[in-house]
């Protein structure tokens, strides 16, 4: 996947130099006003008068990124059973697998924040990268046509879907985990979960322990997504230790 050229976080004003060196790295012509309404999150149009924001590509991206993602693995995996297709995609179109994407892009760089979200980390947070993402895989729908978006899609997601194909029904990390566990013959996971913060805005923390050591650690909003972070860490280091093939 290519990568953006990095540049200085927070620099306004270079709008079309940003759209441009993103359409590069997707690999295909996008209108740069479409690329630039892409990157501009609703906490930066609300900070500057109530601009235009990325809320409305990112619904459109979302459907991009799903039929893209659903037909190709239909194609790919002609046997597969329909639970197994949804277990893949559900994965490859997750906030995180997202958020993966458009790190190697470098895609916070760009993105365009207002103060709270700038001082809170905004750049990295996997909501905001995420919601970027289908903004942009929006932007080059509407710059291009089905086809042509359906194929950045899969160009990007590439790594993603090889993974899924690589871990077959296995997709759902804690049952992934308990089938390895069981393979192994280590017993059953434990999940230790700490909260932290007011009730309305709680983060939880999951560790993953077999026979009192702990193998993943993961953090969410939730506490089924703290979970399966932590058991997506356990896989791979389970399986790393043991010798297994992780994708």
């Amino acid at each position: 996947m290519a990568r953006v050229a990095s540049r200085k976080p927070g620099v306004v004003g270079q709008d079309h130099e940003d759209a441009t060196a993103l359409a590069d790295a997707l690999g295909v012509e996008v209108d740069r006003e479409l690329l630039s309404l892409a990157l501009t999150h609703r906490s930066y149009a609300f900070e500057n008068g109530g601009l235009p924001h990325n809320e409305r590509l990112e619904f459109l991206g979302d459907s991009v990124l799903g039929l893209a993602i659903t037909d190709e693995l239909y194609r790919r995996h002609p046997l597969a059973p329909e639970s197994d297709l949804a277990r893949m995609r559900a994965n490859i179109v997750s906030s995180k697998s997202l958020a993966e994407l458009a790190r190697a892009l470098q895609l916070g760089d760009f993105i365009k924040l207002g103060r709270g979200e700038l001082n809170t980390g905004g750049r990295g947070k996997t909501s905001i990268l995420a919601d970027t993402m289908e903004a942009v895989f929006g932007a080059v729908y509407l710059s291009t046509d089905a086809p042509t978006s359906a194929r950045v899609v899969v160009t990007l997601c590439e790594p993603l879907l090889s993974r899924a194909a690589g871990l077959g029904a296995g997709l759902d990390w804690k049952t992934s985990l308990q089938e390895l566990a069981s393979e192994l013959g280590i017993g059953v996971p434990t999940y230790v979960i700490t909260a932290d913060g007011p009730d309305h805005a709680k983060s939880f923390v999951a560790e993953v322990v077999f026979q009192d050591r702990v193998w993943g650690r993961g953090e969410g909003q939730a506490k089924k997504a703290a979970e399966q972070s932590a058991a997506d860490h356990a896989w791979h280091a389970l399986a790393e230790a043991h010798g297994r093939e992780t994708g």
